[in-house]
C-alpha cells in the first residue's frame, strides 16, 4: 500500500497545534447537531463566495458577535456548513466566511488580524508563522477532514485514464511539455488547456510540492483562479484541458469532468480519488485539511463555541457529504483539548 502523504507533513514546533491523532481514521456515524443532512450548509460545493448573515434561528440566546474567517477554497464548503448551522443555533451571532486561498487569506486577513479563522489545504509556512508573529497573531493549528485531490481531464479524453507523479509533473512544470504526446507517444499531439489555482492557493502550493517537485517552479502557462467551478467550467469547454482541485468539486461535478486515476511511480498501480481511497492511504493526492484559528480570538466566547461546535461536526457525514473524509473521535478531542488550552477554558 502506498503510504499516505499525510504521514508526511511534518510538525512545527513554532506553532500551537492539536496532536498526532490520525485524521483519515473514519468517525462514526452520529447526526450533526442542527444541520439540515444535505451536507451542503450553504457552500453548494462550489467553494465561491461566502456566506454571511445572522441565521433564521429562533428563541433566546445570549451569544453574539461577529466571526470573519477567510482561506482555502477548498476547506470553504465545510467552514461555510459549520457557519450556517451554528447560525441557526446562534442568530445573534454573524459568521462570515469568504474564498481567498490559504496563502492568500493568511497574507491578507489573517496574518493582519482581519479574520480570526484561516482555511487551508496544506500547513502553515515558516514565512506565514512569521508575519502573523510580527502582528500580535499566534496562529494554532487544528486538523479537520481530509482530501483526495483530483486531476480531471475533459470527458471526450479517452486516451488517459490514468497518469503517474511524473507524467503530471512534466504537463504542469515550468518549460514542460506543450502537447500530450510529449509526454506519451499514444496521446495526441494536440497542446494542453491547463486549468488551475492560482499561485495564492495551497492546494497550488501542495501540488507543487509533493507532485511537480520541491526544486521545480510551477508553469504560469495555466488559467488560474481561486473559483474551483470555473476550473470545472474550462475543463468542460475544451476537449484537451486538464485542472486540478478537492476531490469535493470533483464529487459535484463528476458528470461535466473525468477523473484521472494516479500512481505514484510507475508500477505501483492505478488509484481512483475516493473519500475510502484517501482514507486508507493507497490514493497518492490525499492530503489533510486545516483551520488556523487567532489564539487572543479565541478566548471570545463566541469564537470559542464556534470552533467546539465546529471539531464536534467535523466528525459527523457532513463532512463526508460534502465530499471529504471527516475527522475521528481522538482528533476530535484533541483539537478541543488544544482549543481549551490556548482559550483559557
Amino acid at each position: 500500500m502506498a503510504p499516505s502523504h499525510f504521514d508526511r507533513i511534518t510538525r512545527r514546533s513554532a506553532i500551537k497545534a492539536a496532536g498526532g491523532a490520525g485524521i483519515l481514521a473514519l468517525a462514526g456515524c452520529t447526526e450533526s447537531s442542527g444541520g439540515n443532512g444535505n451536507g451542503n450548509g450553504g457552500g453548494n460545493g462550489n467553494g465561491n463566495g461566502g456566506s454571511t448573515g445572522n441565521g433564521n434561528g429562533s428563541g433566546s440566546d445570549s451569544l453574539s458577535g461577529d466571526i470573519v474567517i477567510t482561506g482555502s477554497s477548498t476547506v470553504f464548503p465545510v467552514t461555510d456548513a459549520m457557519a450556517e448551522m451554528f447560525m441557526e443555533e446562534h442568530p445573534d451571532v454573524n459568521v462570515t466566511v469568504d474564498s481567498t486561498g490559504s496563502g492568500g487569506g493568511f497574507e491578507n486577513h489573517f496574518c493582519p488580524g482581519d479574520s480570526v479563522i484561516n482555511g487551508a489545504s496544506r500547513p502553515i509556512k515558516d514565512e506565514e508563522i512569521e508575519n502573523c508573529t510580527g502582528n500580535g497573531v499566534e496562529p494554532v493549528e487544528f486538523r479537520i477532514a481530509g482530501d483526495a485531490l483530483t486531476m480531471a481531464v475533459n470527458n471526450e479524453a479517452d486516451w488517459v485514464d490514468c497518469m503517474t507523479f511524473d507524467e503530471m509533473s512534466q504537463i504542469w512544470r515550468e518549460d514542460g511539455a506543450e502537447t500530450w504526446a510529449e509526454v506519451n507517444s499514444d496521446w495526441p499531439d494536440e497542446p494542453f488547456e491547463l486549468f488551475g489555482p492560482a499561485s495564492t492557493s495551497g492546494t497550488y502550493d501542495w501540488f507543487n510540492e509533493n507532485v511537480i517537485g520541491e526544486d521545480i517552479n510551477h508553469t504560469a502557462q495555466h488559467e488560474p483562479t481561486e473559483e474551483d467551478n470555473l476550473i470545472v467550467q474550462g475543463i468542460n469547454d475544451n476537449q484537451y484541458g486538464m485542472g486540478y482541485f478537492g476531490y469535493a468539486y470533483y464529487s459535484s461535478n463528476s458528470d461535466q469532468v473525468k477523473a484521472i486515476e494516479v500512481e505514484a511511480e510507475e508500477g505501483d498501480g492505478c488509484s481512483p480519488p475516493s473519500l475510502e481511497n484517501a482514507k486508507d492511504g493507497s490514493y497518492p493526492m490525499a492530503r489533510p485539511l486545516f483551520i488556523y484559528a487567532n489564539e487572543e480570538a479565541t478566548q471570545r466566547e463566541e469564537v470559542y463555541e464556534f470552533l467546539k461546535f465546529y471539531f464536534e461536526n467535523a466528525e459527523t457525514d457532513l463532512v463526508s457529504e460534502i465530499g471529504y473524509v471527516p475527522s475521528s473521535a481522538d482528533l476530535r478531542d484533541e483539537n478541543i483539548s488544544t482549543l481549551d488550552d490556548v482559550s483559557g477554558n
